[in-house]
């Protein structure tokens, strides 16, 4: 096949290239569109709303209620990672007739379709430096080839809008790279610097990325002046310093609650490396990986072996070196981080950012002999992977706690697309809790225990009408916002946030706050029934503890001047308070080690 490169147009020839610059231009914007459309309707097939997207939705009804960003009215708990999709999704809800669950379905499906169609185009862009290139997708068919993209394209996670930013990041770098090749640099570099600064407010480890992505920006627009650098990290760094302060004063915590509840900050590397090979076995994702790499071998070779001149032609060599590398190395730092920390419970779900970033820089490539291989051996695997990968464990728990997080509810609710309140009101325990609190007399506490025949739900008169129950999302959406909905992992309990976990427990679930906690909190006094009431004391006297009654402050207090200041100046010393999740333990006070920050 000959090599699909077009020469630069001379005036000589004006009307034997305009011709082959239509036609190459018509099958890039053909072949785009139609991947495109393909990744649309592969997500589509499979929305849905997550228990976890409805968590980060009943925040949002929450900010437009006047409540504030927080899950439970009067308790100031910041209990969503990405902190950019909370704010994005309270957007269509100040329209009048909107619903959130379908405006956060589309919403992730339109990110994720964008960030793929900036993927594609910023790698054509990059293999154009010679004139417009005939491209294929390769990378492209990697992302769209696989259903764990397709899940959590919608599900009301962040998914979506991580895939949109890191294409747009990287698009944006790409076009500065191709300023340069123009000439003098011209054109505005401050757009790159505001989204790559966006990165810890898209997720907090994303941070991995917006380093790098700062760090090549610094290398193409160095030329152009320190003071310029210095005034790009302004613009980067503002809105995320901004955020940070606020988070610290109002949620008194230097990260979300998320991070707290998962233990972010523990090493557990072979539960991470379970939960990565649950990934790449799943899907043979050895086949496309050699693809990609011999096709990233073949086109560089050939860049290398092209005849170049000395001085202005070798800096863009560095500069593209540079912004080629962003990606890569992004990915191998955040594939490391995702197995440190364990990994998820959901099935891909985290490491998929790690391999949109592996695919980005040959998302496309060139139409050519060099590459033809490649892409061939690829698409076969991406048709193979189509028809017939999926995960082996269904709709049950897998190997080592990971679960098809999307399949189960599916299942579990017996609806292919479960997205609004009333898809989920046939949870098989969630209505039934709150139809108990509704029929108590006055407020009371709604929690699942054992009972004669199975678990079943207690209720107790309580100080306000709360619900517990781990599936958060679920018990949010049926439960009216004026109920709190309180649950065990620490998500939106500082209580279990800040106590400690089960060793060697289910990720994300490893926390598992003993009823007995619940029922001190909520001032439950009395007869107990299913727990015993020198648990519930000890638990009472836990939460007397001086450092956790301050903890307790720095949430439910009256947010006012000198509460946002203790807050804030106490931040770093809250976001690593621990006790002990046994109770009598945890009423003696005793100081747990603190964690490392």
């Amino acid at each position: 096949m000959p090599e699909a490169e077009l020469p630069e147009p001379s005036a000589a020839s004006p009307s034997r290239s305009a011709p082959r610059l239509t036609a190459v231009r018509a099958w890039n914007v053909g072949v785009c569109v139609a991947l495109l459309v393909v990744f649309a309707v592969l997500i589509w097939n499979r929305r849905w709303m997550s228990d976890d997207g409805l968590i980060v939705l009943r925040t949002v009804r929450n900010l437009l209620a006047g409540d504030g960003p927080v899950f439970n009215a009067g308790e100031r708990v910041e209990s969503n990672t990405s902190t950019l999709w909370t704010y994005l999704l309270a957007v269509p809800g100040l329209l009048p007739g909107i619903s959130l669950n379908w405006a956060s379905v589309v919403a992730g499906l339109v990110f994720s379709v964008a960030g793929l169609g900036f993927a594609f185009d910023g790698a054509r862009r990059l293999f154009g430096a010679a004139g417009p290139r005939a491209v294929v997708p390769l990378g492209a068919l990697v992302v769209v080839a696989l259903p764990p993209f397709w899940d959590f394209g919608t599900s009301g996670l962040e998914t979506g809008l991580i895939v949109g930013w890191l294409g747009l990041t990287w698009w944006l770098l790409v076009r500065r790279l191709e300023a340069w090749r123009r000439g003098d640099g011209a054109g505005r570099d401050w757009p790159p610097a505001f989204v790559l600064g966006l990165a810890p407010l898209v997720r907090p480890d994303l941070a991995l990325f917006g380093v790098m992505a700062a760090l090549a920006l610094v290398v193409l627009e160095y030329r152009r002046g320190w003071r310029r650098i210095v005034g790009l990290a302004v613009v980067a760094a503002a809105l995320p310093a901004a955020y940070e302060f606020f988070r610290a004063g109002y949620y008194g915590l230097l990260v979300p609650s998320t991070a707290l509840a998962k233990e972010a900050s523990e090493a557990r590397w072979q539960q991470g490396t379970y939960y990565l090979l649950d990934l790449l076995g799943t899907y043979r994702l050895w086949i496309p990986a050699v693809g990609l790499v011999l096709a990233a071998a073949l086109l560089a070779v050939r860049a290398l072996t092209r005849r170049r001149q000395p001085g202005p032609e070798l800096a863009l060599r560095g500069r593209t070196a540079v912004v080629v590398a962003v990606p890569l190395v992004s990915a191998l730092l955040l594939a490391v981080y995702v197995i440190r920390v364990g990994g998820d419970f959901m099935h891909g779900r985290m490491l998929l950012p790690a391999l949109f970033c592996l695919a980005m820089p040959v998302a496309a490539v060139p139409l050519g002999r060099w590459t033809t291989l490649p892409v061939l051996g690829t698409a076969a695997w991406a048709v193979f992977g189509l028809l017939a990968l999926r995960p082996a464990y269904g709709a049950t728990l897998g190997p080592n706690w990971i679960a098809n997080e999307r399949l189960y509810y599916v299942s579990l609710l017996g609806n292919p697309h479960p997205v609004t309140a009333e898809d989920y009101s046939t949870h098989p325990m969630v209505a039934e809790g709150v139809a108990a609190l509704e029929a108590a007399d006055g407020h009371s506490l709604a929690i699942v225990g054992a009972k004669p025949g199975g678990a079943g739900w207690w209720v107790y008169p309580g100080e306000r009408d709360s619900l517990v129950w781990l599936n958060l999302g679920v018990a949010g959406e049926l439960a009216p916002l004026d109920v709190r909905v309180l649950d065990g992992v620490g998500l939106v309990n500082p209580v279990a946030g800040h106590a400690t976990g089960l060793p060697n427990g289910r990720i994300g679930h490893d926390k598992d706050l003993l009823p007995e906690w619940f029922l001190a909190d909520a001032g439950v006094r009395g007869d107990t029934g299913f727990v015993g009431p020198t648990y519930v004391a000890d638990a009472r006297a836990a939460l007397a503890c001086p450092r956790t009654v301050e903890m307790l402050a720095s949430y439910r207090a009256p947010l006012t001047a000198e509460r946002f200041r203790d807050n804030l100046t106490g931040s770093v010393e809250r976001s690593t308070y621990r006790f002990s999740r046994d109770a009598a333990e945890a009423a003696t006070c005793a100081q747990l080690p603190a964690l490392p920050e």
